[in-house]
């Protein structure tokens, strides 16, 4: 009897294991589609990476270098996208952190940005992500950008 004990709880353990790892994978696959959607010009597949109440903002300094929060919508960032010669926004992220729990996750992702083939700056994207009837969402995404300390 104690060696079934094992067995089921062995077995249980391992299907939790492996739902894990399919939430996260299903997490990085909509956030890999964003920069698929942004490497392709395609402003269709971008706005559909993100939730309908979708919040984007980025960190950038003012002239006297104090931090400001600039705020923008999913369909101007798509409008902007669309806009581009495919292949032109390149940008390559590593998956640092990722947590999840339950139908909220997070991701820090370190990232380079290219523009034209041509290195234009590098920071940080922070993703809140929902799961959602149709998969993973992003609910919320800010990130800082600089052009130093990019190593």
């Amino acid at each position: 009897m104690r060696k079934i004990i094992l067995l089921a709880a062995g077995m249980f353990l391992s299907l939790q294991f492996l739902n894990a790892q399919t939430a996260e994978d299903s997490v990085k696959t909509t956030v890999n589609k964003l920069f698929e959607a942004m490497k392709n010009s395609d402003g269709a597949l971008l706005k559909s990476t993100f939730a309908d109440s979708a919040i984007l903002q980025t960190i950038g300094t003012d002239n006297t270098g104090a931090s400001v929060i600039k705020n923008e919508t999913v369909a101007d960032f798509a409008d902007i996208v669309s806009k581009q010669t495919k292949g032109s926004l390149d940008e390559r992220i590593e998956f640092g952190t990722i947590k999840i729990d339950g139908a909220l996750a997070m991701v820090w992702a370190p990232y380079k940005f290219y523009y034209n083939g041509t290195f234009s700056h590098c920071g940080v994207d922070a993703f809140q992500l929902v799961r959602m009837k149709n998969g993973w969402k992003i609910q919320y995404l800010i990130d800082t950008r600089r052009k130093s300390g990019c190593n």
